[in-house]
């Protein structure tokens, strides 16, 4: 029983990071624990949650930021203008790619920052990374 608190608790804690802005490899955590013969569909969901959580803490920094603080950043006015309407034109839509390695813990706290409605962010930020993990398990099953 301890070692199987302790083979899910490190995958869900290796998604969560991996899902941050941290970088970590939870598809190789992942491909680990099937090895050792964790149990495929145990470890998609256990993986799902912990990076959709980590996605979802992108997100929360993201509401946290202020506009005027990328000034400090020098990035002009009119940049941050035309990143804004990208998001705002794509919205929520863009939640499907946050399982993009590099691409997808930026543009999760960018959908927190434009302020991008978040259910269905959450939504789609689950079905995009439950979609990879799910890939990943196949020849497991």
């Amino acid at each position: 029983m301890t070692t199987f608190f302790a083979e899910y608790s490190a995958l869900f804690l290796g998604s969560f990071l991996a899902s941050t802005l941290l970088p970590f490899s939870s598809e190789a955590m992942l491909v680990l624990a099937l090895t050792q013969g964790a149990d495929p569909w145990m470890c998609l969901i256990i993986a799902t949650a912990g990076n959709t959580l980590g996605g979802t803490t992108n997100y929360g920094i993201g509401l946290l930021g202020n506009p005027l603080w990328l000034k400090r950043f020098r990035i002009s006015e009119d940049k941050l203008q035309r990143f804004e309407e990208k998001i705002k034109h794509h919205g929520f839509w863009l939640a499907l790619l946050s399982w993009v390695p590099f691409v997808g813990d930026p543009l999760t706290a960018a959908l927190g920052f434009f302020r991008v409605p978040f259910i269905p962010v959450l939504g789609l930020m689950t079905l995009g990374k439950f979609l990879r993990y799910l890939i990943l398990i196949l020849p497991f099953l």
